[in-house]
Parts: structure tokens; C-alpha cells; sequence
């Protein structure tokens, strides 16, 4: 009797004790998730007044640096200061817009608003990162996938071209090519996107190379309906698509050489303070020493050829009786990009040669600095 009794007394009581005690620590539960909500509330409403107020004074340093940046450039040109004065406000004119668009501060700035593409994929849906860590890793994945795709654009054509002779008696079947096209729609279209999301979060690309890929995007999707079978010469039906298939050999090289030297070279201008953080490899820029010998006579070539198969394209859809609207499209499409990619390159050759040059100025005039220090 006495050890039942113990253990009974040792049991949580049952009834309304239990009920009383269970309600007790719900109602405590409801008070302190009442007390914390409150204080999130404080806490947002703070944060918000707070990053309203930052917001405007970056917003007021960037129109002064602005405003800034031409009066220097105005009485540069006026000749009311010399040249050695300008050079020095505007690398402090760069360092203040470094602080401002390459940090925390770019944070604070009006969000670039979404563009059409952005708006018609993903709707109206905000895709600025809050945080510096996630913008930054948004290019890094973005860098991360150029490095991805740049090995498959070279790989999908070889492998094209090489079971074409071997195992396809010189013809294509239209399934394998068409896969090859559904695949650069998807590439083109999914680098569209990342670079219309890197642009929101201030990275520096230009406008023309998110529209050489709509370019590209609306001729992929144009060749996807683009019959290559059916002419009693696939030879001459299909030269076309072996010059295409040429070209994307070509392009997939100078992207793996874009890829290999210009990220090196891009990592050491963010860390002399020459390009920001969000600045990715696009295009035709900046590259190191030795590649004006390699990339740009590549990529001339491969601008002169893509300009040479539009035109190829053009005239057999002129010549030819049965031809068919496809070919005129990819055709105007081809030498658009081509001629597009051509002004873009001779403006970036231009824009570092009158960089050089005024480096070499302005070494120049260093050395006679020191040299007039020694005569003295």
C-alpha cells in the first residue's frame, strides 16, 4: 500500500490542476510572442525611418558627385585647371563613387526598375539583394555559369560535326539539331535573365550585349521551327547549318579565352579600385597584356564570319525558289549581332587606347616632376 501510494504521489496531477497549469503557460506563451511582436514592430519601424534618412543623403552624394564629375570635366575643358589637378579630382571623384555604388551605400540607392524582360518572366517581383554578401554571390554564380556553359557551347557543335561525318553520312537528322537549338534558347534566354538581375543590383554591362542575346534568343527560337530535311541535297540544304555550327566552334573558344583571361584581369582592377564589385566580364572588355593578339583578332574573325553567313542566308533565300521565311530572319538576325558585336569592339579599343595614352601622360609628366626635383 505504501509504495502505490508513493507512486501515485510522485505522478503529475490530473483534472483542473492540469488544466489550470496547461492554460497558464498558453496565456504566457500568447503575452511574450505579444511583447516580441511588438518589439519587431518598433524595431522595423525604427530600421525604416533610419534607411529612409541614409537613403537620402546617398541619394544627395550621388547627384553632388555627379555635378562634381562635370564641372571638373567643364573646366578641364576650359583649360581653367591643368591637367595634372583634373587627373587627381578624378581618381578622388572615382573613389567617392566606389564608396557610394560598390558597398553598403548601393543598398540605399533607388533600385534600377525591372525591365521588360524581368517584368514579363517574373512579374513585378523585387530582385535587388538586400545584403552585399548576396549581391556578390549573385555574380559569382553568374560568373560560375558563364564557366559552365562556355565548355558546353564548345562541346554540343564538335560533337555535331564530328557524328555528321562519321556515323550520319554528311547529313544531319533534325532531332539532334534541334535539340542543340532548344539549348541555346534556354542558354541565351537564362543569361538574359542573370544579366537583367545583375544590372538591377548595379552591376556596369552594357545595354547592347543583353540584347545581342534577345537577338539570339528570338533566332534560336526561329530555328527550332526551321525544316533542314525534305531537299533532294541535304549538301546544299543544310550549308547553313554547318557554317553555324563553324561559328559556334569559334565563339565557344573565344568565350573560354574571355572567360580565362579577362576574370583574372577584372580581379585586379576591383582590387586597384579600377571597376567595382558588381562589375562582371561581358562582352569585349578590358583584358591583360598579349590578349589584343589573341582574343580580338578572333573576334573579328568570328564577327566578319557571322556577318558572311547572314549574308550567305540572305542570298539563298533570294535565289532559291522554294525558300522559306526562316532563313530571311536568322539572316537579318546574323548580321545585326555581327555588325552590333563590331561597333561594340572598336568602341572598347578605342576607350582603353585613350586610356593608355593618358596613362602614358601622365607617367610622362611624373618623370619630369622627379627629374626637375633632382636638378634642384
Amino acid at each position: 500500500m505504501s509504495s502505490d501510494s508513493g507512486t501515485m504521489d510522485g505522478e503529475p496531477k490530473g483534472g483542473p490542476e492540469m488544466e489550470e497549469s496547461i492554460a497558464d503557460r498558453v496565456a504566457s506563451l500568447v503575452e511574450s510572442c505579444r511583447l516580441l511582436k511588438d518589439a519587431a514592430s518598433a524595431h522595423s519601424t525604427r530600421w525604416q525611418h533610419e534607411t529612409d534618412a541614409l537613403s537620402k543623403q546617398a541619394v544627395t552624394h550621388v547627384n553632388t558627385l555627379k555635378k562634381l564629375q562635370g564641372d571638373v570635366s567643364s573646366a578641364s575643358e576650359k583649360d581653367d585647371i591643368n591637367q595634372q589637378t583634373t587627373d587627381k579630382l578624378e581618381e578622388e571623384l572615382y573613389k567617392a563613387r566606389t564608396m557610394l555604388y560598390d558597398g553598403d551605400v548601393a543598398t540605399l540607392l533607388p533600385a534600377k526598375a525591372n525591365g521588360f524582360f524581368l517584368r514579363m518572366l517574373l512579374g513585378p517581383a523585387n530582385v535587388r539583394a538586400t545584403r552585399k554578401d548576396s549581391r556578390y554571390k549573385v555574380k559569382e554564380e553568374y560568373n560560375a555559369y558563364r564557366d559552365r556553359t562556355a565548355v558546353m557551347f564548345l562541346a554540343f557543335p564538335v560533337i555535331l560535326l564530328i557524328l555528321k561525318n562519321r556515323i550520319w553520312n554528311g547529313c544531319f537528322p533534325a532531332l539532334p539539331v534541334q535539340v542543340y537549338q532548344a539549348w541555346l534558347l534556354f542558354f541565351y534566354t537564362s543569361l538574359a535573365l542573370r544579366e537583367n538581375i545583375l544590372r538591377v543590383n548595379g552591376s556596369d554591362i552594357r545595354p547592347w550585349w543583353v540584347y545581342h542575346h534577345y537577338c539570339a534568343m528570338v533566332m534560336a527560337l526561329v530555328s527550332l521551327t526551321w525544316g533542314i530535311q525534305g531537299h533532294p541535297s541535304c549538301i546544299r540544304k543544310q550549308q547553313g547549318v554547318r557554317l553555324f555550327l563553324g561559328w559556334a566552334v569559334m565563339q565557344g573558344v573565344a568565350m573560354l579565352l574571355q572567360n580565362r583571361y579577362q576574370r583574372r584581369r577584372l580581379y585586379t582592377r576591383i582590387a586597384l579600385g579600377k571597376a567595382g564589385r558588381m562589375d562582371v566580364v561581358w562582352g569585349e572588355t578590358a583584358g591583360v597584356k598579349g590578349q589584343l593578339w589573341v582574343l580580338y583578332p578572333l573576334l573579328f574573325i568570328l564577327q566578319g564570319f557571322q556577318f558572311f553567313i547572314g549574308i550567305l542566308l540572305l542570298k539563298t533565300a533570294i535565289l532559291e525558289d522554294e525558300s522559306e521565311w526562316q532563313m530571311v530572319v536568322c539572316g537579318l538576325l546574323l548580321i545585326l549581332m555581327a555588325c552590333g558585336n563590331f561597333v561594340n569592339t572598336v568602341a572598347t579599343l578605342v576607350a582603353k587606347a585613350k586610356i593608355k595614352s593618358k596613362m602614358k601622360k601622365k607617367g610622362k609628366q611624373v618623370l619630369q616632376r622627379m627629374t626637375s626635383k633632382k636638378s634642384l
